[in-house]
């Protein structure tokens, strides 16, 4: 069954919506004694990723109570909890070598997203209402405890698409993550093969800049679209598709009458017809480019790389970026252009921490040579799309989207600083330890701090996050729901830790708050969490010269050897790129009952001296 594409999303509540994922459709048949996997062609993709076929067959005696089973679902390579990446897909599905495959579905295993239910028990329930083979999929995959939404944390390779009903707020996460597209269903839809059915809908998730045509190639019919980048031009793909008829002609035409040159069927043009092309995606050129207007006034100059970072972005409202070339950092060279796109590739991982929590902000306007200064209250010039939420007499910024993100960009706001607490709430939602240390070439000591805390986090049974400062020091973090405990209940446990650290290592530790009188010690800072007091943002850039980042951290690099000059604004997304986000699964990780338990041990305790 196939959707349907659609220019606009069905809204009503004849439906029903669903992330789209850029993978390979793929249907899993499992019955009492073998599992296979096809291709919506046909072709066998249990030989390519085997991990798949491995897991369903590992849990065949959990799944014997509902064979046989088939399953309808998109085989990805999953990045985030939104995206997939197709090009790694592609290179999966062209492996040969059983060697390779094995590698390949060991070191970077796919999952298979599972959106639909058609065989249950040996029976056909595809003509059942969308909404009931739903209802049995999660049922299902509830009572095997497989995930019950795309997680790139999980290694379940079978996970379950959930439907929502809010299409805005899906369509929204999906501009922020730069995700294929969505699918809308009627609830009421039955499974029909073969079919390309207007009762599934797909909404792709298209993205516009504006290139110049350098080139017709007449034998394959596109046309060749460049881009200057470091006064060089650059070519970011070609379209064929999108024009027709008479502007088509027309265009073909003025190529060939300005052309510069011709080699068989090959028209090459200076840089001058500016056009807006309509794409899917950017990796090293365009996914799905299509012709989308002339740009008859376009200035070819204007057509940059940079630019194209920003136009493929999710803003929700129009950020005008004034003075892009004003240096921010100097070393290393740093403009508020590179600064601004920072804040939009590292947007999906820092937005949700970032989201209900009211902004503390360092600005420095002059970049990072000039003055700064504290901003709290929201300013009477910023732009109407802005929230804010008043505490005390202060209208803070809540930074919701990723319009607010940029536009406080383009004021310079390079430090986020955020409360322990939701604007709404009055209890915190997290738990941090500052691990700070003398100096810089006495970080060795925020190592050793954090990974006390850390063995006694697991000795409690605590999860526990760390991040560096983006300074010199080691924050360690602990989520909590921000519904059951206070910020006295959390003194209780931070000043029990702090303690307990102070005296096992009296040489190294203090709790000593004046400076002077540390005597070279790491501060155990447990006294700055607390209500009105504010901690570094996750993936917050930090003002000082070396543009580094308060970067989560995987609890297996905290070694002798990690180094915080190895965290950058632009650095950061290398490590991303190879273990994901450490923060990922920071917000549904609350940790209430486990802190409590430790809260009513010490306050036991005390009562017992």
């Amino acid at each position: 069954m196939l959707p349907v594409l659609s220019s606009r999303i069905p809204e009503g509540p004849e439906w029903v919506y669903e992330v789209k994922y850029d993978g390979f459709r793929a249907i899993l048949y499992i019955e009492e004694e073998s599992v296979s996997m096809v291709s919506r062609n046909g072709k066998d993709l249990a030989v390519l990723f085997p991990e798949i076929i491995k897991f369903v067959s590992g849990k065949l005696p959990a799944l014997k109570p509902y064979l046989p089973l088939t399953m309808d679902g998109e085989l990805v390579c999953l990045k985030t909890a939104f995206t997939a990446d197709f090009q790694e897909l592609q290179t999966r599905g062209r492996l040969k070598s059983k060697a390779k495959i094995q590698q390949y579905s060991s070191e970077q295993p796919c999952r298979l997203l599972v959106f639909d239910l058609l065989v249950l028990n040996g029976q056909s329930i595809s003509n059942e209402p969308y909404y009931k083979r739903k209802e049995n999929l999660h049922k299902l995959f509830n009572q095997l405890l497989f995930p019950l939404m795309p997680s790139a944390d999980s290694l379940t390779p079978l996970q379950m698409i959930p439907y929502t009903l809010n299409p805005a707020e899906l369509w929204e996460q999906i501009e922020l993550h730069g995700a294929e597209g969505m699918v809308a269903k009627q609830p009421k839809g039955r499974w029909e093969a073969g079919k390309r059915t207007e009762t599934w809908k797909k909404i792709k998730n298209y993205r516009r800049t504006a290139v110049f045509i350098t080139a017709y190639n007449q034998e394959n019919g596109y046309f060749e679209t460049g881009l200057y980048k470091d006064d060089t031009v650059i070519s970011p793909g070609s379209f064929s598709h999108g024009i027709k008829g008479k502007e088509r002609e027309a265009l073909i035409q003025t190529i060939k009458n300005n052309a510069l040159s011709r080699s068989r069927d090959h028209f090459k043009i200076a840089p001058a017809l500016c056009v807006q092309i309509k794409f899917l995606s950017f990796l090293n050129e365009f996914r799905e480019p299509s012709f989308d207007s002339f740009l008859f006034k376009g200035d070819p100059s204007l057509c940059t790389w940079e630019q194209l970072q920003l136009d493929s972005s999710p803003l929700h409202h129009d950020v005008q970026i004034t003075h892009p070339d004003k240096p921010v950092w100097e070393n290393p060279s740093i403009n508020k252009r590179q600064y601004i796109l920072y804040l939009i590739q590292i947007a999906p991982h820092m937005l949700p921490l970032l989201n209900s929590r009211a902004l503390t902000l360092i600005r420095y306007p002059h970049g990072t040579s000039g003055e700064r200064f504290y901003q709290k209250n929201v300013p009477d010039y910023a732009p109407s799309f802005v929230q804010t939420a008043e505490d005390e007499g202060i209208e803070y910024i809540i930074c919701r989207h990723l319009s607010d993100l940029v536009w406080l960009g383009n004021q310079l706001a390079l430090e986020f600083h955020l409360p322990f607490k939701r604007y709404f709430e009055s209890m915190p939602m997290e738990i941090v330890f500052d691990l700070d240390p003398p100096s810089g070439d006495k970080f060795s000591l925020a190592i050793m701090a954090a990974k006390e805390i850390h063995q006694l986090c697991k000795e409690f049974g605590l999860a526990s996050y760390p991040k560096l400062s983006g300074g010199k020091g080691i924050q360690v973090h602990i989520p909590l729901s921000g519904k059951k405990l206070t910020f006295e209940d959390t003194r209780t446990f931070t000043g029990f830790i702090a303690d307990y650290l102070t005296k096992r290592f009296p040489d190294q530790f203090t709790t000593e708050r004046f400076k002077k009188k540390r005597g070279g010690k790491l501060y155990l800072d447990y006294l700055q969490h607390g209500e009105g007091k504010t901690i570094v943002a996750p993936y917050s850039p930090r003002g000082a010269e070396g543009a580094r980042v308060a970067a989560p951290l995987l609890w297996e690099e905290v070694t002798d050897e990690l180094s915080p000059e190895e965290f950058t604004i632009v650095s950061v997304f290398e490590h991303i790129k190879k273990r994901g986000c450490p923060f990922e699964g920071y917000l549904s990780s609350p940790q209430d009952e486990a802190v409590s338990d430790i809260i009513k041990f010490i306050k036991k305790a005390k009562q017992q001296l």
